[in-house]
């Protein structure tokens, strides 16, 4: 008998469609998408077949930082529409049988924010401890921290007299969740939401809320100018107690799910974060995988070019799997907002064929794993990286900021070099214009857009996808079909074949209950090769993206799933 875990949360069978507003359809001609385009869009997330959206911040915002500066929690950005706007938003969510989950972000406000206006009034303001103030030392920041945008996380503010954290944009600081003021501020916000008919949270950073006691420096290379940080913030001393709080404030009201982006979490993190006991949040997005191909030097951060290999990619994803079982939940993710295009990064968009499978395998890959499965806007059309070839193209500030600290001012790198690292890894590659159709603009918008449409859009749509039966759109939708119907998906155990662990080219795994045993065989290589896994005789082939199978003979980029 195998021991199965049963998960009966409605979000355990759930697939989740992520999306990004300004960049999704824009309806009233400013280039900019908004919430009267994600209403004319519903119809085709619908047909995909997935469960709950997860819309990036909408609340207003300046946008130094994408809307992830929020000035007002309680009101929507006037560039994406207005509060009735939401509420038929959710209302039409709902009446196609969806979940609407709202992005949260509470370790930052905008510096355009009332509270923030108010704290750098001066140190006797009430709102002054809602944000973190220090003195400098010896005319410098108050410790040797850095900004996860470049530079340092201190600015002084003249009207106060002090410097103030921000361990994102300057225009972003950070709130003092040691001020029970801030947090109980924060549970009546997200309360406001739920009443309004808001299904969950998809929480930003919410690890890095909890400081360590005292602001001590980090560790630092001796040829960084300002340490990395996370290391020192993530996973703080008061975290859990923080989330116990806002579960119990908050989540334990409403029938909601919700999901921690944890930078730095490991699994025994996650166990705690994302218990089966729903004391904190339901699952987490980690980044192990996503930082496999980080650069080796590790001033330079992500910016490289090298792909990751299967052997790391295999171990990763499998010890997320095991560790978790029965103890934690997975979310299922390669794709965000903040991430290069899967299929660019690590399948192949050099050929048309290749783009296609790679797409089509690496989606097998996370939908056959025990979790949510998040999908990216475009993800399931298979939406590749832009490849800009000029600075001037992109709009992310976090890969302007890179160039200039990494090639103008600590000389680590050639500005060529840096741009091809940008082109592979830039979040803007996430973020130009869904592809509706080949119109200009790409169906988008009937104005130039915010951001710059992948070139590529004549080709790789939407129309196209629906109009081809072999699609990956209708691929994804089959797999999707597949985790709502069966039960081995959501409950069944992970298992390796065995032998499978060195194996630098096919990817196998079995998931398994007492009643079903799926086989999942991946090629991760543009190579055909030879592999012999003892399918019994009577297996189904349940999912494939090649028409015929040829069993032992495993082809480029081949995914094939058998049951039995």
């Amino acid at each position: 008998m195998v021991n199965t875990q049963e998960n009966n949360h409605w979000w355990n069978k759930s697939v989740v469609y992520q999306i990004y507003p300004k960049s999704f359809q824009d309806t009233n001609h400013d280039g900019v998408g908004d919430l009267r385009g994600i209403i004319d869009r519903l119809d085709y997330i619908k047909e995909l077949g997935v469960d709950v959206i997860w819309l990036n911040p909408i609340y207003k915002s300046p946008q130094v930082d994408n809307g992830y500066d929020i000035s007002n929690y309680e009101a929507i950005n006037p560039t994406l529409g207005n509060m009735d706007d939401f509420q038929e938003l959710i209302d039409c969510v709902h009446e196609r049988g969806m979940k609407l989950v709202m992005d949260l972000v509470v370790n930052h406000t905008s510096d355009q924010h009332d509270w923030f206006k108010e704290s750098r009034k001066g140190k006797d303001n009430p709102y002054r401890d809602y944000y973190i103030w220090r003195d400098g030392k010896e005319g410098e920041e108050p410790n040797n921290w850095g900004s996860y945008f470049s530079g340092a996380a201190w600015k002084y503010d003249d009207e106060s007299g002090q410097y103030y954290l921000h361990l994102f944009a300057p225009e972003q600081p950070d709130l003092n969740w040691e001020n029970p003021k801030v947090r109980h501020s924060v549970y009546d916000m997200m309360n406001w939401w739920a009443a309004k008919g808001v299904d969950g949270f998809r929480m930003d950073v919410i690890n890095l809320i909890s400081k360590p006691d005292g602001l001590p420096d980090a560790n630092k290379n001796e040829d960084e100018k300002y340490a990395n940080v996370e290391p020192l913030v993530s996973n703080g001393h008061r975290i859990h107690e923080f989330l116990q709080e806002m579960n119990k404030n908050v989540m334990s009201k409403h029938k909601m799910v919700t999901v921690g982006e944890t930078p730095g979490a490991t699994p025994e993190d996650a166990e705690k974060y994302a218990s089966l006991d729903n004391k904190e949040l339901n699952m987490i997005f980690q980044f192990e995988h996503m930082g496999l191909d980080s650069n080796p030097n590790p001033a330079l951060g992500k910016w490289d070019d090298r792909k990751t290999t299967l052997k790391d990619l295999r171990a990763n994803l499998t010890k997320w799997q095991e560790k978790l079982y029965g103890k934690a939940w997975n979310s299922l993710y390669w794709n965000n907002h903040d991430q290069p295009r899967v299929v660019s990064r690590f399948g192949n968009d050099q050929t048309e064929d290749y783009r296609v499978k790679s797409a089509k395998m690496l989606a097998t890959m996370t939908h056959m794993m025990q979790g949510t499965p998040y999908i990216y806007e475009g993800e399931e059309i298979g939406m590749t990286n832009a490849y800009f070839p000029k600075l001037e193209d992109y709009v992310d500030l976090e890969s302007i900021n890179a160039y200039h600290q990494l090639v103008d001012d600590q000389h680590l790198l050639d500005g060529k070099t840096m741009m091809k690292y940008i082109a592979i890894h830039s979040r803007d590659n996430a973020r130009t214009p869904m592809q509706w159709d080949d119109s200009e603009y790409a169906g988008f918008s009937d104005h130039t857009p915010w951001e710059k449409v992948n070139p590529n859009y004549k080709q790789i749509n939407v129309k196209n996808a629906l109009t081809d039966k072999n699609s990956i759109f209708y691929y994804y939708q089959k797999l999707i079909e597949l985790r709502h119907t069966m039960p081995v998906i959501t409950n069944g155990k992970y298992a390796l074949v065995p032998g499978n662990e060195d194996d630098e080219q096919v990817f196998a795994y079995t998931r398994q209950d007492d009643d079903t045993t799926l086989l999942v065989i991946l090629n991760y290589t543009d190579e055909t090769v030879n592999r012999h896994y003892n399918v019994p005789a009577d297996a189904k082939l349940l999912i494939s993206n090649y028409e015929d199978d040829q069993n032992g003979t495993i082809r480029p980029y081949e995914a094939k799933v058998y049951q039995y």
